[in-house]
């Protein structure tokens, strides 16, 4: 019988690759065959601020619409790229062990964010990192950076920045650990939605690539994932808005906080709940309406 074939659908940014070749890797020692199929997407062709080039779903609405049109059977997406608006057709069938979820700053000069003096340059693309960088130190210049760690790495050392903050994720997954100057934590800066973890797409109906999948699937990475996306659909924020969450496992039971802030890091608003773990939804569910309760509405802009 012929070796089962899958189609992997991925952008062609190192860090994409690496991610994606982790994946075919893993689905090759259980004797599949892997096709990496190389797709660019909207945001990897607009440049500027995320946040004015599309909104949502800048790096996966191209691969989702691969999916659909049967160009390939798995799209592997950076979960915190991934909408929580979900099409029906289209189903998250694992989500492997996460990497870190925490920002790193990374300067050639300053060992932490208190080492940066007063008007230092810091380069991020996040809203939720603006804000709380602001939050913390209001005194710094924070300006947009846009494009692969590589090139963000490149302008930093170029002197065009004093520091920038990065996912922690990306560094290590691509041997750049020394590049980390220092690694944010709470309650200092709370990651991104998702911001680690990996999403495996596939078409809701392919039960055949479903399976291939199931041994990369972390059960607890998944219910850690499905609180944080949860609290996300419940504020009907999208994921470039000034939203942080925190998850934590103990004992069988899953902790969130999740956090909204102003854009200009003036407030910040908390909520944090724990349930079994089996409730993941309605654990992000109860944070989300909680926030709002709050205020957390007058944040989040819900067009983009």
């Amino acid at each position: 019988m012929a070796t089962h074939m899958i189609r992997l659908g991925t952008r062609g940014s190192q860090l994409a690759m690496w991610q994606s070749k982790w994946v075919a890797g893993e689905l090759e020692k259980q004797g599949c065959r892997v096709e990496l199929i190389k797709i660019q997407t909207t945001g990897d062709v607009q440049t500027g601020p995320l946040a004015q080039i599309g909104g949502q779903g800048l790096f996966t609405k191209r691969l989702q619409q691969a999916l659909l049109d049967d160009e390939i059977d798995l799209a592997v997406h950076s979960l915190k790229d991934l909408p929580t608006q979900t099409d029906p057709r289209l189903t998250i069938a694992a989500v492997p062990p996460r990497e870190s979820p925490f920002d790193a700053l990374v300067s050639n000069h300053a060992r932490s964010l208190s080492d940066l003096p007063s008007g230092a340059v810091v380069g991020t693309g996040s809203v939720r990192r603006i804000a709380q960088l602001r939050h913390i130190r209001s005194d710094l210049e924070i300006r947009d950076i846009r494009g692969n760690i590589d090139t963000r790495l490149a302008k930093l050392d170029a002197g065009e920045f004093d520091a920038i903050v990065l996912a922690s994720a990306g560094l290590l997954r691509l041997s750049l650990a020394d590049r980390i100057a220092y690694q944010f934590a709470l309650p200092e800066m709370a990651p991104a939605v998702g911001q680690g973890a990996l999403g495996l797409e596939i078409r809701a109906r392919d039960e055949t690539t479903r399976q291939w999948l199931e041994p990369l699937n972390d059960p607890y990475t998944l219910s850690r994932i499905t609180a944080e996306r949860s609290l996300l659909q419940t504020l009907e924020a999208g994921c470039l808005a000034p939203v942080a969450a925190w998850t934590s496992i103990e004992n069988e039971d899953l902790s969130l906080t999740g956090y909204v802030l102003s854009v200009d890091g003036k407030e910040k608003i908390e909520s944090q709940h724990s349930v079994p773990i089996r409730q993941s939804k309605e654990l992000g569910r109860r944070v989300g309406e909680q926030l709002r309760q709050l205020g957390a509405d007058r944040f989040l802009k819900r067009n983009g």
